[in-house]
C-alpha cells in the first residue's frame, strides 16, 4: 500500500522519516481532561444518592423510641420514610425519632418531641408545678415522711413543697383571681360525693380530718382537678361546750402534745397543700400555741388558710414573722344558709377581688352552698373572672 494510513492497525507499522514533533498528549491536556473525567464523576454521584447519606432499615430499641413496652408493631407505633431518605418513628411516648445511616457506617439519631394525646404513658415531674391529671390521685412518696402514725407531708430533698406538688394549675394572667374553698367534705358521704361530682374543678376542697374514707374522697377529688386542704379542729372560745371534734389542738395541751395530734390528722390523707382551720378563735389568738404549729405547717412545705371566723387571729402576724406562706379568707358564703344569700356572698366577694385583684371566699359543703357556687363560678367565667386554686392566693416567702 502507498501510505501507512491504509495500513491494518498496529500491523508492519513504520517509523515515519523525519524529526519527531511534539506530542498530542502534553501534560496540560492529561490535567485538562483528568479534570473533565473528575467533574463528570461527581455529578453522577450527585444524581444517584443526593441526601449524602443510605437509608438504612429502621430498627430502634423500645426503651429509646417510645417509653410503651410492646414489641409488635401496632397503630400507634407509626414508621415512614420521607422523600428525603430519612426513616422516622412516633410512639405514645410522644417522641419523634429520626435514623440514617452515615456513608461512613455511624447511625444517626433524632429525638424531638412530638404532640401527645393525653392517653400516652404518664411522665411524673416531682419538681413541677401542679401534676398531671392523670396522677393528680397519687401522692409523690418523695415528698412524704413515715412516722408511728402513718405518712405526713415533708419539703423533698430538691427542695420541692407539697403546696407546689399538688396545687392546681393556673393561667399566670394578673387579672382578677377567685379562690373559693368549700369545707366539710368527708363528714358526710351523700354530701362529700355531690360536692365532689358537681362543683367545678377549679373549687378548692377542705376535707375534715375526723372525716370518713378520706383516702377514697381525695383520690375522687383529685381525679375531677380539685385542690384539696386538710381543715384542722381548733379550740373555739366556749370548748368544750362547743367541741370541734377528734384531734382537736387546744391551748392547754402545751406545744408536743398539740404537734403530736396535728400529726396524727395529717396522716389521714395525702395530696393536700395546706391547712385549714375549723373553728378555733380562742387557739387562734393564743400566740404561745398558735406559734410552732404554723412553724411546722411551714417547715412541712404547707400553707395555711385561716377561715376568717375570728376577728381575734394571730395566724397573719405570726405567719409573717415566721416567713411561713399563709392566706386568709375574704368572706363566709354560707353564714345565711340559701341559695339566694349565697350568690349575694359571692358578688360581694367578686366586687372585693376586682378592687383588690383577688379574694378568697369559705363555704361548706351544703346543697345550698354547691348548688350557689356552682351556677355562680360558670356566669363568672364569662366576666372574666379566673377561678384558682387557694395555693395560687397565698403570701409565700422566697424558698430558700
Amino acid at each position: 500500500m502507498g501510505t501507512d494510513i491504509h495500513a491494518p492497525l498496529g500491523q508492519d507499522r513504520k517509523a515515519r522519516p523525519g524529526p519527531a514533533g511534539p506530542s498530542r498528549f502534553s501534560a496540560g491536556n492529561v490535567v485538562f481532561a483528568v479534570a473533565i473525567a473528575g467533574m463528570l464523576g461527581f455529578s453522577g454521584w450527585t444524581a444517584l444518592a443526593p441526601t449524602g447519606l443510605r437509608t438504612a432499615p429502621l430498627t430502634v430499641p423500645t426503651e429509646e423510641a417510645s417509653s410503651d413496652t410492646t414489641t409488635d408493631t401496632k397503630p400507634d407505633q407509626k414508621t415512614a420514610e420521607a422523600k428525603d431518605g430519612v426513616r422516622r418513628t412516633t410512639g405514645l411516648s410522644g417522641v419523634r425519632v429520626e435514623e440514617a445511616l452515615t456513608d461512613d457506617g455511624n447511625v444517626v439519631r433524632k429525638y424531638t418531641p412530638g404532640a401527645r394525646d393525653g392517653t400516652g404513658p404518664l411522665i411524673i415531674e416531682a419538681n413541677r408545678i401542679g401534676q398531671d391529671a392523670r396522677s393528680a390521685a397519687f401522692p409523690n412518696e418523695d415528698l412524704l415522711e413515715e412516722t408511728s402514725d402513718g405518712k405526713i407531708p415533708i419539703i423533698g430533698l430538691d427542695g420541692t413543697r407539697p403546696m407546689d406538688q399538688y396545687a392546681r394549675p393556673w393561667s399566670g394572667a394578673r387579672g382578677t383571681r377567685i379562690a373559693i374553698v368549700v369545707g366539710g367534705l368527708g363528714l358526710s358521704q351523700t354530701g362529700t360525693q355531690r360536692a365532689i361530682r358537681e362543683l367545678p374543678g377549679e373549687v378548692t376542697l377542705a376535707f375534715a380530718a375526723s372525716g370518713n374514707s378520706l383516702p377514697r374522697w381525695m383520690q375522687e377529688a383529685r381525679r375531677n382537678g380539685h385542690e384539696i386542704l386538710l381543715q384542722m379542729p381548733l379550740e373555739p372560745f366556749d370548748y368544750p361546750q362547743n367541741d370541734p371534734g377528734l384531734y382537736t389542738l387546744r391551748t392547754d395541751l402545751g406545744e408536743t402534745e398539740n404537734l403530736a395530734e396535728l400529726h396524727r390528722a395529717m396522716a389521714q390523707i395525702t395530696n393536700y397543700t395546706g391547712i385549714v382551720n375549723f373553728m378555733g378563735g380562742r387557739f387562734l389568738s393564743d400566740a404561745d400555741a398558735l406559734e410552732p404549729v404554723i412553724r411546722d405547717v411551714s417547715s412541712r412545705g404547707l400553707l395555711f388558710l385561716d377561715d376568717g371566723s375570728s376577728a381575734q387571729s394571730l395566724s397573719g402576724t405570726i405567719a409573717g414573722a415566721v416567713e411561713a406562706p399563709h392566706a386568709f379568707a375574704d368572706l363566709q358564703l354560707d353564714a345565711d344558709l340559701s341559695r339566694d344569700a349565697v350568690l349575694k356572698k359571692l358578688d360581694e366577694l367578686e366586687r372585693i377581688a376586682r378592687r383588690n385583684g383577688t379574694a378568697i371566699g369559705m363555704a361548706s359543703a351544703f346543697d345550698e352552698s354547691v348548688d350557689a357556687i356552682r351556677e355562680w363560678c360558670e356566669e363568672a367565667q364569662g366576666r372574666g373572672i379566673e377561678i384558682v386554686g387557694v395555693a395560687s392566693l397565698a403570701a409565700v416567702p422566697a424558698k430558700k
